[in-house]
């Protein structure tokens, strides 16, 4: 069962309708849920499976809304025009790799998605592997490191 051991601060629905608003996206509603239980923040579980050639990662860190280290609004100017268009990045990995989520209105809406930052590829999705179909489910195929 996903367990957050730090989340961040709270965040509201208007906060997350405005943040929608300033970036001209729809945000899926499990994810909404998550936004307004935790708001980010480190979870207990964290490693991932990405595939069986690419073996597995963790996420270091869910991004959260307001005023905090890594927040959403910075991550989505700092990666313009790095990922795909129909996707914003919602956590990372200690490898600097992005996991990415599909926003609602575009092919991709509500999948989750591990983004390589530095595997070239003249094919824009190349460098994304599909994680889940949709946030909850991401967050259920979560476990713990067993080296800890």
């Amino acid at each position: 069962m996903f367990e957050m051991i730090s989340p961040n601060g709270k965040s509201t629905e208007q906060d997350i309708l405005a943040f929608e608003k300033r970036h001209n996206i729809g945000l899926p509603k499990d994810y909404i849920d998550f936004l307004l239980k935790y708001n980010g923040g480190y979870s207990k579980q964290a490693v991932f499976n990405i595939s069986s050639e690419n073996g597995n990662s963790l996420v270091n860190k869910f991004y959260g809304i307001g005023d905090m280290q890594g927040n959403l609004d910075r991550v989505i100017d700092n990666l313009d025009g790095e990922l795909p268009d129909g996707f914003i990045s919602i956590g990372y990995d200690p490898a600097g790799n992005e996991i990415c989520l599909g926003t609602k209105n575009s092919e991709y809406e509500g999948q989750v998605y591990f983004w390589v930052h530095d595997m070239e590829s003249d094919l824009e999705m190349d460098n994304m592997f599909l994680l889940s179909p949709d946030f909850n489910s991401f967050l259920d195929n979560l476990y713990e490191d067993d080296e800890k």
